[in-house]
């Protein structure tokens, strides 16, 4: 691929027309590295710079060096590390079975890279979990999500483009959180397949809650403020299912 081509990979229309994505920085490519859900093939890009440290990179990456104005124009970032890979996108499994020992978060149009990044970070911290993102939801795949990840969603099976009616009909029982649902620290909030996340500003649509059958839960705080930020209320979830298999 032409470093033209590989420059536009920074857009979703030109990573779903090739179908690669960008991941820059030392740490996230090791971290891909150990990735048992990494497809191949990678094309690794350094300078000789970063290539001086010595660094290992897997035999099966193909190696390409670049100048530091060549680099400087692949990368999104101030100031760049020196080494950028191209990296295949997932395939897309949409309805790929569940694991027995899976949960599966759904998050409906989640808009924020920085969000998602973190949501991922929890998910695979925790293990266990599958994440669903409905569409119009912010591609996991650009290069601010990926950052915030901090390499998580190499570990994590991720499917995009689920919508409500495909989960509707792929799991019989939901749970969400609302301020007048039992509290999370309930025992039957462990038991569920699936639970539901909505917009940052919007929540979960009503008539999908009304639609399903889907149960309210609430994590419980002092009430001075109106709500949680998302990527926190779902972390605070995912340690309380964690807690639960224990």
């Amino acid at each position: 691929m032409k470093l033209d081509d590989v420059k536009k990979l920074h857009q979703k229309k030109y990573r779903s027309q090739f179908g690669y994505y960008l991941v820059e920085g030392e740490h996230l490519i090791q971290e891909l590295q150990r990735s048992p859900l990494m497809a191949l093939p990678v094309t690794v890009y350094v300078t000789d710079t970063w290539q001086s440290k010595g660094v290992t990179l897997d035999d099966r990456f193909e190696v390409v060096s670049v100048t530091e104005r060549q680099m400087a124009s692949l990368s999104d970032t101030k100031t760049p590390q020196g080494v950028i890979a191209r990296v295949p996108l997932p395939v897309n499994n949409i309805d790929a079975p569940v694991a027995a020992n899976e949960r599966c978060i759904y998050l409906h149009e989640i808009q924020d890279p920085g969000n998602l990044g973190t949501i991922l970070r929890s998910l695979a911290w925790f293990g266990g979990f599958r994440l669903l993102l409905s569409p119009n939801s912010v591609d996991p795949f650009n290069s601010k999500a990926v950052r915030a990840s901090m390499g998580a969603i190499f570990h994590l099976p991720v499917e995009l483009d689920v919508s409500l009616s495909q989960l509707q009909s792929r799991f019989e029982r939901f749970a969400y959180l609302d301020l007048e649902g039992s509290a999370i620290t309930a025992e039957q909030f462990s038991n569920y397949p699936c639970y539901l996340f909505g917009n940052e500003a919007r929540g979960v649509p009503a008539q999908a809650l009304t639609a399903t059958n889907a149960e309210a839960f609430t994590i419980a705080g002092n009430g001075n403020i109106e709500s949680l930020n998302l990527a926190s209320a779902v972390g605070i979830c995912a340690f309380q299912l964690a807690q639960a298999t224990k």
